[in-house]
This record gives C-alpha cells, sequence and structure tokens, in this order.
C-alpha cells in the first residue's frame, strides 16, 4: 500500500511551476473593475 505521508515528504515541486506562478502573479492586468473604473472616470471628464 502506498504510504502517502512518506511520498509528500520526498515531493519536490518542479522550478518551472514555480517560475510559471511567479510570472503570472507579477502581471498587472487589468480586470473588469478597473475598466469600469475608467470609464466612469472619462465619464465624469466629459460631463464637465
Amino acid at each position: 500500500m502506498i504510504n502517502f505521508e512518506e511520498e509528500l515528504k520526498n515531493f519536490h515541486p518542479s522550478l518551472e511551476i514555480e517560475e510559471a506562478e511567479d510570472a503570472i502573479y507579477n502581471q498587472d492586468l487589468t480586470d473588469m473593475a478597473d475598466l469600469m473604473v475608467d470609464v466612469i472616470k472619462e465619464t465624469k471628464e466629459e460631463e464637465e
């Protein structure tokens, strides 16, 4: 039978995966909330 505790002790994550995580998390991505804030700012500026 597989001893999962022993297997987990031997597990080491791939460096490639860790590097990919860093690249993904460090990107400054625009989401819908950012887009809505920009649209609201532009609308207010046009009204003035």
